[in-house]
C-alpha cells in the first residue's frame, strides 16, 4: 500500500517573535539574524529529511527558512494557502495589548464567527489550512512523490493537525518550535476513508531526545 509522508516545519525566528508582536499573514517580516543562525545550528546538530520537493508559504520567513534547511531540494512549490492567518487590524500589536481587547477574545473563539477588520475568521482560516494539507497530499499522489517537506507557520501547523491528525489533540497541543515540527503520513485509502493523517514523529530527527 502506498504511503505518503509529509514533514511540517515551522519557520525560523523573526524580530517580531522576539518582540512579542502578533504577526500573521499581513506582516511579512524576514528571519532575524538570530533566527537564521538558529536554523543553521539546528541543521548542524540534527538530521532533517532529505527530499526532492519542498512546499512553502510565500512569506519571507518561510521562504528563507526553506532555503537554509533544504538548499539542495530541486523542487520548491510556493502555495498561497500556506500563508499564516491574516490578523487584520490585530497585525503588529503586542500580545499583552491584545489580551485586554474583547474583540480579540471573541476572535479566539472559533464558534463566534468574528473576524477582525481585514482579517480572517477562525472558520475561514481553518478551512484554508485543511484545503492546503489535502492539496499537498493530492499533489504528491498525482506526481508519485512519497515524501516531501512543508515549511510554513505555527498557526497553520496547529490548525492542520488539530483538525486532521491522529492522535486527536486540541490545536494548541500541536504548537511547534521555530525550525521544528511534525511528520505526518497517510495512505490513499486512509485519506479517502477517514480524511485524516497520522502524526508519527517530531522533526528534525532527535530534536526532543
Amino acid at each position: 500500500m502506498k504511503t505518503y509522508k509529509l514533514h511540517l516545519i515551522r519557520h525560523g525566528l523573526t524580530q517580531g517573535n522576539i518582540d512579542g508582536i502578533y504577526m500573521g499573514g499581513g506582516l511579512d517580516m524576514p528571519l532575524s539574524e538570530a533566527g537564521a543562525d538558529g536554523l543553521r545550528a539546528l541543521a548542524a546538530r540534527f538530521r532533517y529529511p532529505v527530499v526532492g520537493t519542498v512546499f512553502a508559504s510565500p512569506m519571507k520567513r518561510a521562504l528563507q527558512s526553506a532555503e537554509i534547511l533544504f538548499p539542495g531540494a530541486p523542487e520548491k512549490i510556493i502555495m498561497e494557502e500556506l500563508r499564516e492567518c491574516r490578523f487584520g487590524e490585530f497585525e503588529g500589536m503586542r500580545v499583552a495589548e491584545l489580551m485586554e481587547d474583547e474583540r480579540f477574545t471573541r476572535w479566539l473563539d472559533p464558534k463566534s464567527g468574528f473576524a477582525p477588520a481585514g482579517g480572517e475568521s477562525g472558520a475561514e482560516f481553518g478551512a484554508r489550512c485543511v484545503a492546503a494539507l489535502r492539496g499537498m497530499l493530492a499533489r504528491m499522489a498525482t506526481a508519485g512523490i512519497f515524501e516531501a517537506v512543508c515549511v510554513t507557520h505555527g498557526g497553520v501547523i496547529m490548525s492542520m493537525l488539530g483538525q486532521m491528525a491522529m492522535p486527536q489533540k486540541p490545536p494548541a497541543q500541536w504548537m511547534a518550535d521555530n525550525g521544528a515540527g511534525y511528520t505526518v503520513q497517510a495512505s490513499a485509502a486512509m485519506l479517502m476513508r477517514d480524511d485524516m493523517v497520522e502524526a508519527v514523529a517530531v522533526v528534525p530527527e532527535g530534536y526532543l531526545d
